[in-house]
């Protein structure tokens, strides 16, 4: 797309659109077969006039009341696994049950996630804020491990669904210590955050655990789709 401009036939183009053929730009044709967009094929243009990003008064109501809904019945009926989880964390580990950190919202606004702690007390007392590990990490208790790999340390955040900082769906919020770097090391990272972040989002169904910028990077094409 780079050297496209002012190089291509425009005249032959022209005539055999007219003729029926079918043009289409390359971020659209991306999208359509693989569920994501190119963010290094991206261009300001194609998001400004593509046909997407309709949000009408109505439909952000009727996903709020969706949220509120799931929000009431995740807790409601989920709440014996979260006593469980509770007790054997209590037993297994010592220090808090509940686990509160600062993510990055709609907007650019921080908030409070909440999860159920599945690391040390004192995982980044040395270390401040690093990438969470995939595989091994030291830090995570074994009850922990069980949680995180369930993702079963992410129900307390139906809390944050229905007050309203968090959605069911949507991109999954950062924490501001990355999103600073994020935004300025990829094309397009600040846009994910015109939206409430989510419970879960396509992204999370597409892709493996993030735990790097090139990770951060392939979620956010999963994200702007």
């Amino acid at each position: 797309l780079a050297d496209a401009r002012g190089k291509l036939p425009m005249a032959k183009l022209l005539d055999m659109k007219l003729a029926g053929v079918q043009f289409d730009h390359l971020a659209t044709v991306y999208e359509e077969y693989t569920g994501k967009i190119a963010v290094e094929n991206l261009r300001p243009s194609w998001l400004i006039f593509s046909e997407g990003f309709r949000k009408t008064r109505a439909l952000v109501a009727m996903k709020r009341t969706a949220d509120i809904i799931a929000a009431v019945f995740g807790l409601v009926l989920l709440s014996p696994l979260m006593l469980l989880a509770t007790v054997l964390i209590k037993l297994t580990s010592p220090g808090p049950i509940l686990y509160h950190q600062v993510r990055v919202g709609q907007h650019g606004k921080d908030f409070s996630v909440h999860k159920f702690r599945s690391m040390r007390p004192d995982a980044e007392a040395v270390t401040g804020a690093v990438w969470a590990k995939a595989g091994n990490d030291p830090r995570v208790t074994p009850i922990g491990r069980i949680l995180r790999r369930t993702r079963l340390d992410e129900l307390p955040q139906f809390w944050n669904v229905l007050v309203g900082n968090m959605s069911m769906v949507g991109p999954r919020p950062e924490r501001p210590e990355f999103v600073k770097g994020l935004t300025t090391e990829i094309p397009f990272y600040g846009q994910r955050h015109v939206v409430k972040p989510g419970l879960t989002g396509w992204a999370q169904v597409r892709y493996t655990y993030g735990a790097s910028v090139e990770d951060a990077m392939e979620k956010l094409q999963y994200d702007l789709f």
